[in-house]
């Protein structure tokens, strides 16, 4: 009777295990994600070590300079109104970049619509939490990933090649709340882009002085129909 009571319980043990792993794996395996190439690494993307304010200046940095604007972090901690203004710095960082004339394109809230977008050759920029070094959500950029090895690439503080378990950022990123975006030029547009999204951040670009890369960005959208 014990050994049956014992060869059930190892039954119910191992099933668990096995829903916990495919829990895991769902992400990896949805069909968008199925869909994409199976490793991606955007190896031209700048890279600004620092580990100050959680990343930011440094993140921003490298996006603008992705898109041609010659800056460093140092530059970019004034008009970020660092330190001390910590708890804006995410809304800041959207403003400093649509003072360069460039699209904040928000996307949504899942693994697929991050990796869709390196996939394509842009850089993400994001938030996730790092309990083990950090006690405040940090900045980073997803540069690549490889669905083989369930690993993606960040640019994230002293690392230019910051390697992590996908389940792992997944988890961290929703964490810190869910916050990836593009910064494009006007005259590039994201991969699936949404229309309506791509409208309204072209609107938010002219409100914010920037009227002709506002137009631009609408005329782009017109010219892909």
């Amino acid at each position: 009777m014990q050994g049956v009571t014992g060869l059930r319980s190892a039954r119910l043990l191992l099933t668990g295990f096995l829903v916990l792993v495919m829990a895991g794996c769902a992400s990896v395996e949805s069909p968008q994600i199925q869909r994409l190439p199976e490793r991606v690494e955007l190896n031209g993307v700048p890279f600004f070590r620092g580990n100050a304010n959680q990343g930011g200046p440094q993140t921003l940095a490298g996006m603008l300079g992705e898109q041609r604007v010659r800056i460093t972090p140092g530059l970019l901690i004034k008009p970020l109104k660092l330190p001390g203004a910590e708890a804006a710095l995410q809304g800041n960082m959207e403003q400093l970049a649509a003072g360069y004339g460039l699209m904040v394109y928000p996307l949504d809230s899942s693994l697929s619509a991050l990796l869709t977008q390196v996939a394509a050759g842009y850089p993400v920029m994001l938030r996730f939490s790092d309990g083990t070094l950090w006690s405040e959500p940090r900045y980073a950029m997803l540069v690549g990933y490889n669905r083989a090895k369930r690993t993606v690439m960040l640019r994230a503080g002293m690392e230019r090649r910051r390697l992590m378990n996908i389940n792992t950022f997944e988890s961290a990123w929703k964490d810190a709340g869910g916050w990836a975006v593009l910064i494009l030029s006007p005259t590039q547009l994201p991969a699936n882009v949404d229309k309506a999204r791509w409208l309204k951040a072209a609107n938010d670009l002219s409100r914010s002085g920037q009227e002709q890369a506002g137009a631009t960005a609408i005329k782009t959208l017109e010219s892909n129909k």
